[in-house]
C-alpha cells in the first residue's frame, strides 16, 4: 500500500465523492476530505488504504494547516459543493456568496496550497463540475454562475500548469442520484425518480478513466448525461 500514489477526494462522505474514493481505492492511497468525521470514517472502513481528512473548506486557516502536511499528491479530486438555487429576482447576495465560496473559492485555495505537492508528483486535478457549468437554466443562477467560474478556473489552471506536468480534467455530470439531487428536486416541487438520474458510480468510473489514462493522454473535459433506466 505504501508505494501506491496518494489521492485526495473532497466531499468524500457521500454521493459522487464517496463513489470516486471507491473507484480509486484499488490503485491509490486515499485521503477522504469532508466535515462529517463519522460519515468519513464509515466510507474509510470499507477501504483499507483510506483515512479521513476532516477539514472545513470554508476555513482558510484549517485548509492551510491540513494542506501543509502533504508533501506529494498524485490526484486531487474536487467533489465537495453546494447547490443554492433561485431566480435572480429572489436570490440575495448570500446565495451567490455561498455558492461561490464552496464551489470556487475553496477549490482555488486548496489547489493553490497543494500545487507544490501536485507538481512533485506530476499530478492530476479533477474538478467535478455540472451540466449547469455548460448551459444555465432559469432558477439556477447562483449555482450555475459558480460552476461556469469553476470551468474557467480549470481552463486557466490547465494552461498554467501543464508545462509543470499537471493534468487538469473537468467532469460535467448531468443530474445524478445523490442526496443533493433529492433536495433540488424537492425544492422544485417535483417527484424524485432515481432511475432518471446518473449513478454516482458512473461518474466515478469516468473520473477513474481520466486519472488512469496513459501518460500521452490528457482528458480535459468529460460530459456525462443520464440515460433513463
Amino acid at each position: 500500500m505504501a508505494d501506491q500514489p496518494l489521492a485526495l477526494v473532497t466531499g468524500a462522505s457521500r454521493g459522487i465523492g464517496a463513489a470516486v474514493a471507491r473507484a480509486l481505492a484499488p490503485t491509490h492511497r486515499l485521503l477522504l476530505g469532508g466535515r462529517d468525521e463519522t460519515a468519513l470514517a464509515g466510507v474509510a472502513e470499507g477501504l483499507p488504504s483510506a483515512k479521513p481528512w476532516r477539514v472545513d473548506l470554508t476555513d482558510p486557516a484549517a485548509i492551510a494547516d491540513a494542506a501543509g502536511r502533504i508533501d506529494e499528491l498524485s490526484v486531487l479530486v474536487h467533489s465537495a459543493g453546494v447547490a443554492k438555487l433561485g431566480t435572480v429576482a429572489e436570490s440575495g447576495a448570500d446565495a451567490w456568496r455561498d455558492n461561490f465560496e464552496v464551489n470556487l473559492v475553496a477549490v482555488a485555495e486548496l489547489t493553490r496550497l497543494l500545487l507544490p505537492a501536485l507538481r512533485a508528483a506530476r499530478g492530476h486535478v479533477v474538478l467535478i463540475n455540472s451540466g449547469q457549468g455548460l448551459s444555465a437554466r432559469p432558477g439556477w443562477g447562483p449555482y450555475a454562475a459558480s460552476k461556469f467560474a469553476l470551468r474557467a478556473f480549470a481552463d486557466v489552471l490547465r494552461a498554467e500548469e501543464e508545462p509543470n506536468g499537471l493534468r487538469v480534467t473537468s467532469v460535467f455530470p448531468g443530474r445524478t442520484d445523490t442526496d443533493m439531487q433529492r433536495s433540488v428536486v424537492e425544492g422544485e416541487g417535483g417527484e424524485y425518480t432515481p432511475s432518471n438520474y446518473l449513478l454516482p458510480d458512473s461518474v466515478a468510473a469516468a473520473v477513474s478513466g481520466a486519472v488512469t489514462a496513459s501518460d500521452d493522454a490528457h482528458l480535459t473535459e468529460l460530459v456525462i448525461r443520464p440515460r433513463p433506466r
